[in-house]
């Protein structure tokens, strides 16, 4: 077997081939790469975006628009007002005025847009997009749809980068460090949250995650790439007019990052390399075949598209991948758990016995529909206490209801003392609830681990900046030792670094509740969690549950499966049509006369 490369070898290998490209390649593929490395920087944005993030966005090209236009309007124009004379004639200063105000019109345009789901998103990206290629072709002082001229070359170090092959390694350099920063926010608490958005909201803001603003983190991140490289192609170029900000390039920059692979940071690389490459190529060659100009490739395109989301859904960056360790293995990238690093700080938990979760009188209705009527329950510290009914009874309403995804239409749920009708799930999950879904909700293609470290999420503070820059990896360290104590904890240390799509249904739940225990709750609400499990896996699940409960933590669980449920529980609640029906001790529930004319058994 031939030993395996290093993933820094490899990195490595690819810098020096970039470092000797200008001095074997001509000037004409020397340029080429300068536009690729451009196109890579917005592909990059949307790979955070739209392949991690899920938020569909056709109007990057109007923030490169941004970039290159406020550049060149500072670093040409003889009258500027007063307080932004300071940035006159500098493209580096131009530079920091680009994104900063890059930063303001992305928040503001968020702010707008990033509530919207669906397929309204992507149309808000449309209209907003169109309206600064508008705007750029409009306004009198930005030289109209003529454009503006004589912009001056970037300087470094009092040496001026006028040509193509001296500008190349500034492109590169900007390139590189968006793929680094990109990695290492990924690769972190705040990269964690992020990637959580693709698994639902509901799903991270139970485990703490807010969403509004990670969606606004990733929004404005893409646009500050964007306007890097539209401040780049200013002085490549040394003109600039709306022409190659508009709808159709917006499209044409997702279309790299989805062909490459929108899912992975180098796959932007790869989308915007592939896309030029082919652009140039087919340019020159279909006008010959065809004996007539046109944008032929722009059907080639399309036609492309369709077969890549047919046949290639993950891109081009995973069947390269595949490919090149056929030939060349690489090492795998795996998470590092440091079994030292000092443990998180933990909650003290209620004293056994103490009323933990309170609900009064919750009624729920959906229009004419009432699913939850009148309903009451307790949870006491050190207690396991089940609510069970039959098929459409309304558990799972009600297990929205207290946790904070539903906000009831009547009646009082308290936590630890306090109300928490309205508060939602994010703040109640702050105070110490935490929860498991009836229907798993994890991120398939993540690690057990980074799945679980989810859950440690509010027991972190570090931001973008720390972890895009690795100033936060003595936190991190502590919260993957959390996460790997919490998979040990229910047994599946084995499958740490599988990921977790591979697991079996029974195990996903078993991981579920990992997580959960990973945001160190004082109680526990479990919704099914021995759906799937085979006896030995109940028998262990049980196990731990009764350990839970003598550490002093409530559990809440709905379940369907009696065996399971009388054997555990200290209390039952039973519902039917939205109602309770009966609650006690198991034994007295099993032969209550309203019980046993329920239905027990089935999915809710």
């Amino acid at each position: 077997m031939k030993p395996a490369l290093s993933p820094r070898l490899v990195m490595a290998a690819f810098v020096a081939l970039l470092a000797v490209a200008p001095l074997v390649l001509s000037a004409f593929y020397v340029t080429l790469l300068n536009y690729i490395g451009l196109y890579a920087m917005v592909a990059l944005g949307l790979v955070l975006l739209t392949g991690v993030g899920g938020l569909t966005s056709f109007g990057q090209a109007a923030f490169v628009g941004l970039g290159a236009y406020t550049t060149a309007l500072l670093t040409t124009s003889a009258e500027l007002p007063g307080w932004l004379a300071w940035a006159g004639g500098s493209p580096w200063l131009a530079l920091l005025v680009g994104l900063v105000l890059t930063v303001v019109v992305a928040f503001l345009i968020g702010k707008l847009t990033l509530r919207l789901s669906g397929h309204y998103l992507p149309l808000a990206t449309i209209a907003w997009g169109l309206s600064l290629y508008f705007l750029f072709g409009t306004m009198g002082f930005l030289g109209g749809h003529t454009g503006l001229t004589g912009i001056p070359p970037i300087s470094l170090f009092g040496y001026e980068l006028r040509q193509g092959e001296e500008v190349y390694y500034l492109v590169w350099l900007f390139v590189l460090a968006g793929v680094l920063t990109t990695s290492n926010l990924l690769d972190s608490r705040e990269g964690r949250a992020i990637r959580a958005l693709k698994g639902g909201m509901v799903m991270a803001e139970a485990m703490g995650v807010d969403t509004a603003r990670s969606r606004m983190v990733i929004f404005i991140l893409a646009a500050l790439l964007a306007c890097a490289s539209g401040w780049l192609y200013a002085h490549m170029q040394r003109f600039v007019n709306p022409t190659p900000f508009g709808l159709h390039i917006g499209i044409e920059y997702l279309f790299m990052a989805v062909v490459g692979g929108a899912a992975h940071v180098w796959g932007a690389l790869v989308g915007a390399g592939v896309i030029t490459v082919l652009k140039q190529w087919l340019q020159d060659l279909l006008p010959k075949l065809f004996g007539t100009s046109g944008n032929f490739e722009v059907i080639f395109f399309g036609v492309l598209m369709v077969l890549v989301l047919h046949k290639a859904r993950g891109g081009l960056w995973p069947i390269l991948v595949s490919g090149f360790k056929r030939f060349i293995p690489v090492a795998a990238q795996r998470r590092a758990v440091d079994r030292d690093a000092l443990a998180l700080p933990r909650r003290e938990l209620p004293a056994a016995g103490s009323l933990l979760l309170e609900a009064k009188a919750v009624t729920r209705r959906f229009g004419g529909l009432l699913a939850n009527n009148n309903m009451s329950l307790e949870v006491r510290a050190g207690e396991i206490l089940a609510l069970i009914g039959p098929n459409g009874a309304g558990k799972s309403t009600m297990f929205n209801q207290v946790s904070g995804v539903d906000t009831p239409t009547s009646g009082e749920v308290r936590f630890l003392g306090e109300s928490v009708v309205g508060k939602g799930s994010r703040a109640i999950a702050r105070m110490g609830m935490s929860r498991t879904f009836q229907h798993v909700r994890l991120l398939p293609t993540m690690s057990v681990l980074e799945n679980v470290a989810i859950g440690a999420h509010m027991r972190g503070t570090s931001g973008v900046l720390s972890a895009a820059w690795r100033m936060d990896r003595a936190e991190e360290a502590r919260l993957l030792a959390e996460a790997a104590r919490q998979i040990e904890r229910v047994g599946l240390g084995e499958h740490m670094f599988d990921e977790a799509g591979s697991l079996a249904l029974g195990q996903q739940r078993i991981l579920e509740i990992a997580r959960a225990l990973a945001s160190d709750p004082c109680l526990l609400l479990l919704d099914e969690p021995a759906a799937g499990l085979r006896y030995k896996e109940k028998e262990a699940l049980g196990d731990l549950l009764r350990k839970l409960r003598g550490e002093g933590m409530g559990v809440l669980l709905v379940e369907h499966d009696m065996d399971f449920v009388m054997g555990l529980v200290d209390r039952v609640v039973v519902m039917e049509f939205g109602e309770k029906i009966a609650e006690g001790l198991p034994e007295d529930v099993q032969r209550d006369p309203a019980v046993l004319a329920a239905y027990l058994g089935g999915e809710d």
